[in-house]
């Protein structure tokens, strides 16, 4: 391992690419320790610790762990990526529906870049919306009396300032994760998430360790010898089941017609075709999560405006407890989770062009008819891991509720036994793992990945 290390350094393109990553890296983790003038970092942080396992904390707590802390520090990189991902995840969702955009990726580079230039735009867009609505609600935000905002301050001056930095903030994020793409390696916007989450792991362990106690027989909120080994145990088994089924597929055999030419017969080769176990990513668990809480913030938010004791404080606490935890909230989790897998994967993965493709190609299934039928057993077979898929992803998603319940810990360090950040996290690690290997191959170099420790898919 320790050889193959320094073989990434004995190539110079891959070097060169590596130490460009690391430094775009390091820059995009500067701006999370430059707070946004006149925001009282004490008070959020206190705000934050305070109100973690509300709606609102929760909703909060989502937003913050992309930007990797930069929420709860009231930097200027406070917004992180997530505008970006909304903005693109939207044109992903309307290049199927309007014709014009539908036409401009069919346009190859031309118009791809016609799209990200919409893409960015909207990203300002989204950006100065979120930006002028988290100062307003920052200027209600106390704690012990004492405002995240001085009230001098408070005023339309400052939501200016504080928008246009928050903008710029994940504008040069959004740079930074081009530059990666462009010149470094791996996929630049997952990597700034993943540093960001990364981030959040010496906090969580550091929490594990202030309550951590040699003794066999805990007291109550401490965590012993056998919790802890347990803990990294699971911790260790969940990674082991991400990275398995982020890389399991179903390989579909695909054989290529022969034809002559002259005295020769050309093709008739046999390659395969293959299908990812988890073809929707961590998508469907974003979109699970936002739909949740933002019904359980908004009751909460309702909540305040009835006095205790009355008919209306009691219904809106009882809606917001429920779409925050308990039995009535997994379901509906693995619910939403299931149908975002299937609408995904329907975006993604479209099995009458691929047949089609393969028919122009001279290519087909043994013992399925090229054409519809070809299309028909694609979607089948689609549907089927499409389930095993969703049925992980719910697993994941419900293990920090699990953990969290079993092992007396608080959501935020549970999170990193499931959920969005550990997936996104192994995902991306895998990805730039791959795209070393085969730069090292490439150039006649082992790999981390040789010696046959590839997941391989199951035929047929």
């Amino acid at each position: 391992m320790i050889e193959q290390f320094g073989n990434i350094f004995r190539i110079p393109e891959l070097r060169k690419k590596v130490l460009i990553t690391l430094g775009l890296i390091t820059l995009c983790r500067i701006g999370v320790y430059i707070p946004i003038p006149g925001i009282d970092t004490t008070v959020l942080k206190s705000y934050f610790n305070q109100f973690s396992q509300t709606g609102v904390g929760q909703l909060l707590g989502l937003v913050d762990m992309f930007a990797g802390g930069a929420l709860a520090s009231g930097a200027i990189f406070g917004l992180g990526v997530m505008p970006y991902i909304s903005a693109s995840i939207i044109f992903q969702l309307l290049v199927g529906v309007i014709p014009y955009l539908e036409k401009l990726q069919k346009e190859g580079d031309a118009g791809r870049k016609k799209i990200n230039q919409y893409t960015r735009l909207t990203t300002v867009g989204l950006c100065l919306f979120q930006a002028f609505i988290m100062t307003r609600t920052l200027y209600t935000v106390e704690f012990n009396g004492v405002p995240v905002i001085p009230v001098h301050l408070q005023g339309f001056g400052f939501q200016i300032m504080a928008a246009l930095l928050l903008t710029t903030g994940t504008m040069t994020l959004m740079w930074i994760g081009e530059q990666i793409e462009e010149h470094g390696i791996g996929s630049g916007i997952s990597i700034v998430i993943m540093i960001s989450i990364i981030d959040r792991l010496p906090w969580a362990f550091s929490q594990i360790m202030q309550n951590f106690t040699f003794s066999v027989t805990p007291a109550e909120h401490q965590i012993g010898i056998v919790k802890l080994l347990i803990l990294i145990g699971m911790f260790l088994a969940i990674v082991g089941g991400i990275v398995y089924i982020t890389q399991g597929q179903r390989r579909i055999p695909v054989q290529q017609a022969k034809h002559t030419r002259g005295r020769r017969v050309y093709g008739g080769q046999r390659h395969f075709l293959p299908l990812r176990v988890n073809q929707a990513g961590v998508m469907p668990i974003i979109f699970a999560q936002s739909l949740l809480i933002f019904p359980a913030a908004i009751m909460q938010g309702i909540q305040v405006r009835y006095e205790p004791g009355t008919f209306g404080y009691w219904i809106t606490s009882r809606i917001a407890e429920i779409l925050q935890g308990g039995v009535v909230y997994v379901m509906f989790y693995i619910i939403l989770i299931t149908f975002f897998c299937y609408f995904w994967t329907a975006i993604q993965f479209n099995p009458k062009e691929m047949s089609n493709n393969m028919k122009d190609y001279g290519s087909f299934v043994p013992g399925i008819r090229p054409g519809p039928r070809t299309a028909e057993y694609l979607e089948g077979i689609m549907g089927k891991i499409t389930l095993a898929g969703a049925s992980f992803l719910a697993l994941i998603a419900i293990l920090p509720i699990l953990v969290a319940g079993g092992f007396d810990l608080s959501r935020a360090i549970a999170g990193f036994y499931g959920g969005t950040g550990l997936l996104i996290i192994v995902g991306v690690a895998l990805d730039m793992v791959q795209k070393i290997e085969s730069h090292m191959v490439m150039r006649q170099y082992s790999g981390f990945l040789s010696g046959g420790t590839r997941i391989r898919g199951r035929l047929g």
